[in-house]
C-alpha cells in the first residue's frame, strides 16, 4: 500500500533559519515528481524554490501563503508508492495498490525520494513539469482539506495583474482583496503605491464612519483644521524578508564600523572611448562596470589592506589573496549584492557576462546563499539613478566600498583649455581600523587614474 511521507523544509544554507510562504506550486491531489519545485519561499537571501524529494500524490500542504516556517516544520505531505488511483488523506476511500506492490514489501520511504541532500537551492537542475490528477468521482466530500487553507487570490476569470510578491503580500497582510483594485501601471498592473492608496482610503473611511457614529463629525468639519487628536495614515511594512536583512546588515556596518569617505572627479572620457574601440572591434560588448571592476581588481592588487575584514573577537585584520567582488544591485525585492568570485582572475569580457548572468539572477529572486556571500570588496555603480555621489556604507565584514557616479559631459580643464569632457566622480568608504587616509587616497588615486588613462593600468599589469 502507499506510504504517506512527510516533507519538512528543508535546511537552506548559510545560517538561515526561517523562510515565509510566497506561493505554492502544487495543490492537494497533484502528482509530484522526485526533485519537483512544490512551493516558492522567500528567505533573507533570495527568493527560490524548494523541490520535494518524493514522488507521488500530495496529500497535505502545511501553512498559507505569506506564513512563515521555521527550518524543519511540516511542509507537505506526500503518499508515495503505487499511487495511480490514490486521493489526499482522509478521503473515504482508500489508495489502490494495485495488489502485491512495493508497499507491502517493506520498503524503506528513502527509497522513494532523491537521495540529495536538501542544504541549499535544490536538488535538481532540471525539475519535471507538474501534472494534475483529479478523481474522477470522490465518493464523500471530496478532497480532503489542507490543515491551514491557502487562499487563493486569482479572480474566475484570470490572474490578479501583480508581478510583485512585495505587493501581494502587502495586501494579504492588511486583508486587501487584490481583486477589487485597478492598476495604474502598465496594462492595469497592480503596484504597491495602488495598494498603499487603498490601505490609507480604507483607513480614512473607516475612521470617518467612527467619528459619524460618535457624533464628531460635525464637529471635525466646522473646525478650519484638522483635529489635533487625530493621528495621520499611516503604513506599517514589517522589517523582514529581504528588507529585514538590509537593515540589519547596515546597520551593524555603521554600528560596528568607523568608517571614512574620501572622493575625487575623474575625467572618463577616454575610459568611454576605450570601451566603444572595444566594442567595435566585434566579439561580446563589454560593459563600464567590467572595466571599473577590471581596475578595481588592480587597484587591489596594490593596495592589498582594502580587500580584508576586521575580526573584532582575535583583534587581527583579515587579508584575503583573492578578490570575491560584490556589486550592488537594485531590484523590485530590494537591494542586494551578488558576488563575482575570483575576479582578479577575469578578463572585461568575462567580468559582463558575469555581472550580466548574476544581475538577471538577482532581478528573477533566484540567487543562492553562496553568490550573495563572501565578499570581500564592492562596487557600487548608483550612477546608474542619475545621480553623482554618495557616502556609500560598507558592505559589513568588508573594510571598503568603492563608489560610482554618473558619467555626464561637464566643463573640464583639459590640457591647459577649457572642454567638455565626460566626467565622473568617484568616492572611497572605508574602515579606517584597517588603513590610514594615506592608503584609502593612494587606492582612490590609483583607479582615478586607470579611469582617466586605461594605459595606466596596461603598465601595471
Amino acid at each position: 500500500m502507499a506510504q504517506v511521507l512527510e516533507f519538512k523544509l528543508p535546511d537552506l544554507g548559510e545560517g538561515l533559519t526561517e523562510a515565509e510562504i510566497v506561493r505554492w506550486l502544487v495543490e492537494v491531489g497533484d502528482v509530484v515528481a522526485v526533485d519537483q519545485p512544490v512551493v516558492e519561499v522567500e528567505t533573507a537571501k533570495a527568493m527560490v524554490e524548494v523541490p520535494c524529494p518524493y514522488g507521488g500524490v500530495v496529500t497535505a500542504r502545511f501553512g498559507a501563503e505569506g506564513t512563515e516556517l521555521p527550518v524543519g516544520a511540516p511542509l507537505l505531505t506526500v503518499a508515495v508508492g503505487e499511487t495511480a488511483d490514490a486521493r489526499p488523506s482522509g478521503d473515504a476511500d482508500t489508495a489502490h495498490t494495485g495488489g502485491a506492490g512495493d508497499g507491502a514489501s517493506g520498503r524503506e520511504p528513502a527509497a522513494e525520494g532523491s537521495g540529495n541532500v536538501l542544504v541549499g537551492y535544490g536538488t535538481s537542475q532540471a525539475p519535471a513539469r507538474r501534472r494534475r490528477v483529479r478523481p474522477a468521482a470522490p465518493t464523500v466530500n471530496g478532497r480532503s482539506r489542507t490543515p491551514e487553507p491557502v487562499r487563493d487570490t486569482r479572480p474566475a476569470d484570470g490572474p490578479v495583474p501583480v508581478i510583485s510578491p512585495l505587493v501581494r503580500r502587502l495586501a494579504r497582510q492588511n486583508g486587501l482583496d487584490l481583486r477589487e483594485l485597478t492598476g495604474s501601471g502598465p496594462d492595469g498592473l497592480i503596484l504597491r503605491a495602488d495598494v498603499e492608496h487603498a490601505l490609507a482610503l480604507r483607513s480614512t473611511t473607516a475612521r470617518d464612519r467612527a467619528d459619524t457614529a460618535t457624533g464628531t463629525t460635525a464637529q471635525a468639519t466646522a473646525a478650519p483644521a484638522a483635529s489635533p487628536g487625530r493621528a495621520a495614515s499611516v503604513t506599517r511594512v514589517p522589517l523582514k524578508g529581504i528588507r529585514g536583512a538590509v537593515a540589519d546588515k547596515l546597520s551593524r556596518s555603521r554600528t560596528e564600523i568607523p568608517d571614512a569617505t574620501c572622493w575625487v572627479d575623474a575625467d572618463a572620457t577616454e575610459l568611454m572611448r576605450t570601451r566603444a574601440a572595444m566594442n567595435a572591434a566585434g566579439g561580446p560588448k563589454i560593459s563600464v562596470l567590467a572595466l571599473l571592476a577590471r581596475i578595481c581588481t588592480a587597484a587591489l592588487a596594490r593596495f592589498p589592506e582594502l580587500n580584508a575584514s576586521v575580526d573584532t573577537g582575535a583583534r587581527e585584520i583579515v587579508r584575503y589573496a583573492d578578490v570575491h567582488l560584490g556589486f550592488a544591485a537594485q531590484t523590485e525585492r530590494g537591494l542586494v549584492v551578488p558576488v563575482v568570485r575570483d575576479a582578479h582572475t577575469r578578463d572585461a569580457e568575462s567580468l559582463t557576462a558575469e555581472f550580466a548572468r548574476l544581475t538577471e539572477a538577482a532581478r528573477a529572486g533566484t540567487l543562492t546563499p553562496a553568490e550573495l556571500t563572501g565578499g570581500t570588496f564592492t562596487l557600487n555603480n548608483y550612477g546608474v539613478f542619475g545621480v553623482d555621489g554618495s557616502t556609500p556604507i560598507i558592505n559589513h565584514p568588508e573594510a571598503a566600498m568603492l563608489g560610482v557616479g554618473r558619467i555626464v559631459p561637464k566643463p573640464w580643464v583639459h590640457e591647459g583649455e577649457l572642454a567638455v569632457r565626460q566626467v565622473v566622480q568617484l568616492s572611497l568608504t572605508f574602515d579606517h581600523r584597517v588603513c590610514d587616509g594615506g592608503t584609502a587616497g593612494g587606492f582612490l588615486r590609483y583607479v582615478a587614474d586607470c579611469v582617466e588613462q586605461p594605459a595606466v593600468l596596461l603598465r601595471t599589469l
